[in-house]
């Protein structure tokens, strides 16, 4: 379903209205992407559930809501054309007009899920990371483009240095500096996966990852100052536009406002406690986006929320199975599968019905043309070996992350509760 659920239109409010719209809902899952586009007046924000909603920041509205990805959609970023980029699960980045209901391009060279996307300071070039091990560059105008190949495992971070250098950030615990013509990397080994990756217009480098510290590092690579942010790993940075302050969100929920020249935390910016996948800077306001499927608005100069902060937050859907081991086991999918034919869409298909329902039938969303011509019917022996071999030894095309359950106790457990929890009416 390629469609625009909602399309632009200009509301007239008053500026009394502005704090109480500061919260912007409309993500059926974790915000997971967020940019700001020049101006400051929208944003762009992409979505465990698939989708791409595009803010008028100021009224807290949806202007219009893009479901093209297949996939979650995992990295936004303005073009200097007024268009913008969107990158995904499903290995493609969309080059979109802002007010178009489909894309412009499409480009598909990626193998697994593009993580991270940056356009370089002239314009002409956008880059892409991905969990292929792969980071490719091409010119926005058309053409052919580079592969940087030599990280060991995904890469999650990427963007451009002003001398056209480029950076790179991978699990495998490197920081790599590409020239900007062919040949080899500048490697620096840090202790960490790394999940975040933002650079300044004189080349500073900060990275940061698992162990919850961001490093900043000067051009060469090598580390100017580190400073502890913990106790959460950090899943993303941000230098403001001036780059005298660099924001770092947290797996635990928090911000952290760090002034360049020093290092020092400035202040914590404190949210309802789930991860803030996204962040973004608007003049002197935060925008970020979070767990909790909101993008939210904070004042950086004194880490107070833009209205209201205490909205309810979302109902844990398994408190009724308290106890049960089968529903300990299904938490870790409760991101991505919604329980009950009532709850939006997730970056997976609902479960409400599953047993006895043929595999990538579910109305409504978007499945692979593998998963399509499977002859599967899901039922507690299909389930159970799902989880046995793997989604995809299992389900080849999937875009289900890679996941078994080894203990059979434990598989034979979450069956049962996927029995109860999703039995239709």
């Amino acid at each position: 379903m390629r469609s625009v659920l909602g399309m632009f239109g200009l509301l007239a409010v008053s500026l009394a209205t502005l704090p109480a719209l500061a919260q912007m809902r409309g993500h059926g899952g974790p915000v997971r992407a967020l940019a700001v586009v020049p101006g400051g007046d929208i944003a762009i924000s992409g979505g465990f559930d698939q989708a791409v909603i595009v803010w008028g920041i100021a009224t807290g509205t949806a202007l219009s809501v893009l479901r093209f990805h297949e996939g979650a959609v995992n990295a936004v970023a303005t073009l200097p054309d007024g268009g913008f980029a969107t990158a995904s699960e499903d290995g493609r980045i969309a080059l979109w007009r802002i007010g178009r209901s489909e894309p412009e391009r499409v480009l598909s060279e990626h193998t697994g899920p593009v993580a991270g996307l940056a356009v370089s300071p002239d314009g002409l070039q956008i880059a892409s990371a991905s969990w292929d091990g792969t980071a490719r560059v091409r010119p926005l105008a058309g053409g052919p483009g580079r592969v940087l190949e030599g990280h060991t495992g995904p890469i999650n971070a990427v963007a451009f240095l002003s001398d056209g250098r480029i950076a790179t950030a991978g699990y495998d615990a490197t920081l790599r500096i590409w020239p900007s013509a062919d040949g080899p990397p500048r490697v620096t080994p840090l202790p960490t996966p790394l999940n975040a990756l933002a650079v300044t217009r004189d080349g500073e480098i900060a990275v940061a990852g698992g162990d919850a510290i961001v490093r900043l590092l000067r051009p060469d690579g090598g580390e100017r100052a580190a400073v502890d942010v913990g106790p959460n790993p950090v899943i993303a940075l941000a230098f403001s536009p001036d780059e005298t302050r660099l924001a770092a969100a947290t797996a635990g929920g928090t911000v952290a406002l760090i002034d360049r020249a020093s290092g020092r935390i400035l202040r914590r910016l404190v949210g309802p406690g789930l991860p803030v996948w996204s962040v973004a800077w608007r003049g002197d306001e935060l925008v970020t986006g979070g767990s909790d499927r909101l993008v939210r608005r904070w004042n950086a100069t004194t880490g107070e929320p833009i209205g209201a902060l205490s909205l309810p937050r979302p109902a844990d859907t398994l408190a009724a199975f308290h106890g049960d081991r089968g529903a300990e086991v299904f938490r870790a999918c409760i991101a991505c599968h919604a329980l009950t034919p009532e709850a939006g869409p997730r970056a997976g298909p609902n479960l409400a019905g599953i047993i006895g329902r043929r595999i990538a039938s579910e109305p409504g969303y978007r499945y692979s043309d593998a998963l399509k011509s499977m002859d599967l019917v899901w039922d507690t022996t299909t389930i159970a070996r799902l989880f046995e071999v793997g989604p995809a030894r299992y389900t080849p095309g999937t875009r289900m992350p890679e996941q078994t359950i080894t203990d059979a106790d434990d598989r034979a457990a979450l069956v049962r509760f996927l029995e109860k929890a999703t039995a239709l009416p």
